[in-house]
């Protein structure tokens, strides 16, 4: 969340942030912040004055006990009750100030970085580069969930008998290659330095907080009613939360993990032929990067981020476009997003595989992850997450772009992992 001092010391900047990002009421929410800042230091400032009063109070009581003046010492006590009294008010006033500013801080979204385009929608998106080239398939070419049944490597039919729509079954060389792809892409990440890190799948509802899926992201999520957990979205929220009230020292930055989990989402209100298949999942799995770093490095570990999900694209020789998303359509969280889309050949579209974004403060002042310097003063870091990669519409698109008469040629580097090299 943001920083109430960012807040009053770049208002206008933030404003017109949040108006990039169509964020609806903007000056009114800062307004509202800011007065109940106010309202709890001058609350606080009340408070300590009349705790001064007491210290002092409690001292002179003493010196007339020992001067053997009790009774004066007896009618100072009794503006000693009223003082008492007087703070646990101001307390509760304090505390239910904070509360109600900590709650709408809650739902005011993070600031754009400047580079952000302004936007609606996706149709805003900056393209920044596009990578390889679209193949040419053959003229009875075929979408994945068609070649799907064709090869009999994944099974909607049966997910839908087991669980419900949206938890396909994988079996034989569809499961070989989930497998291939999360192996491959474990191994590549630790490659690059990440530790890996094999998180639990549910979480609390501090965690959820923490890197804000709560409260703007409820309704995506499943939730397990009796114990008051979250099954992930993403690997994100237990990756990043293994530092929730942690100070690192400046030596330990950057903090390098990766972590492979199935991701488990609601997609409440999907419906149509680009949800198709693969295209849109309930369980899916994914690797994810997290990083924390320093401030003042966190933007150049993004490129590197970046630059890392398109080097696995390009060993999987798959066609790619890198965006920057515009304000409209970023995530709560993000203050700058990179979205990789590969293009799917039989569908003929972009399908989006990867978002990198940093967030800078926002998700480390709701998790109080903070670091030391050498001038041993703590102060926030940045935290950075990204997908590397989120599996279906890899496979979709491996599947597509792929095929041939004959069978579907599988990527070089994914032949050591899989055994095979066709389909």
């Amino acid at each position: 969340m943001l920083l109430v001092n960012q807040i009053r010391d770049n208002y206008a900047g933030v404003l017109a942030g949040l108006k990039k990002r169509n964020f609806q009421n903007a000056e009114a929410a800062l307004a509202v912040a800011i007065r109940l800042d106010d309202l709890r230091k001058s609350t606080q400032a009340v408070r300590d004055q009349l705790q001064s009063e007491s210290n002092s109070i409690s001292k002179k009581i003493g010196m007339l006990m020992k001067e053997g003046k009790a009774a004066e010492a007896q009618e100072i006590k009794e503006r000693t009750s009223q003082i008492k009294s007087e703070i646990k008010e101001l307390d509760e006033q304090n505390s239910k100030a904070e509360e109600e500013l900590k709650s709408l801080l809650y739902t005011i979204p993070n600031v754009p970085h400047d580079s952000v385009p302004a936007g609606k929608s996706a149709e805003d998106n900056e393209v920044v580069l596009e990578q390889g080239d679209i193949p040419v398939l053959h003229d009875e070419k075929q979408p994945h969930w068609e070649l799907i049944k064709k090869y009999d490597i994944i099974d909607f039919d049966l997910g839908v008998k087991i669980t419900g729509a949206g938890f396909p079954v994988y079996k034989g060389k569809g499961a070989r290659l989930q497998r291939a792809l999360i192996n491959f892409f474990l191994d590549e990440a630790m490659a690059q330095g990440y530790m890996e890190v094999q998180p639990p799948i549910l979480v609390n509802e501090d965690s959820g907080y923490g890197t804000g899926q709560l409260p703007d992201k409820e309704g995506q999520m499943y939730f397990a009613t009796a114990d008051n957990l979250y099954l992930i979205p993403t690997a994100e929220v237990p990756l990043t939360n293994l530092y929730r009230d942690v100070i690192l020292s400046e030596e330990d930055l950057p903090v390098k993990n990766v972590g492979f989990t199935p991701c488990f989402r609601r997609e409440a209100g999907s419906w149509g032929a680009h949800v198709r298949g693969l295209n849109r999942l309930h369980q899916f799995d994914k690797v994810e990067i997290v990083q924390i770093t320093h401030p003042e490095k966190s933007y150049e570990a993004l490129e590197s981020m970046s630059l890392y999900v398109q080097g696995l694209l390009q060993k999987l020789e798959l066609p790619y476009r890198v965006l920057r998303l515009c304000g409209g359509d970023m995530g709560f969280t993000s203050a700058l997003t990179y979205d990789m889309e590969v293009y799917s050949a039989a569908q003929e579209r972009w399908l989006e595989v990867s978002s990198v974004s940093n967030f800078e403060t926002y998700q480390s002042n709701r998790l109080k992850l903070r670091f030391k310097g050498d001038d041993k003063k703590t102060q926030l870091a940045h935290s950075l997450n990204g997908s590397a990669l989120a599996l279906p519409r890899i496979v979709a698109s491996i599947l597509e772009n792929n095929q041939t008469p004959d069978g579907i040629r599988m990527p070089k580097v994914l032949h050591p992992y899989l055994g095979f090299d066709k389909i």
